[in-house]
């Protein structure tokens, strides 16, 4: 897969957590474990994502 086509559906990934994360922030009875978790991940692809943008940018 070539890279700007995965950085691409990792930037899709992030966004889709940012919604879920703010939906479970939205809900009464938001359970922190959860959010905890879907924060943890969301971390994790933007440090992925400026990985490979750094990593892309060394090669130009």
């Amino acid at each position: 897969m070539p890279l700007q086509n995965h950085l691409s559906e990792l930037e899709r990934k992030h966004r889709a957590l940012e919604r879920e994360i703010q939906e479970n922030l939205n809900r009464p009875s938001a359970d922190d474990i959860k959010l905890a978790e879907l924060k943890r991940r969301k971390l994790q692809l933007k440090d992925e994502i400026a990985r490979l943008r750094g990593s892309e940018q060394a090669v130009h």
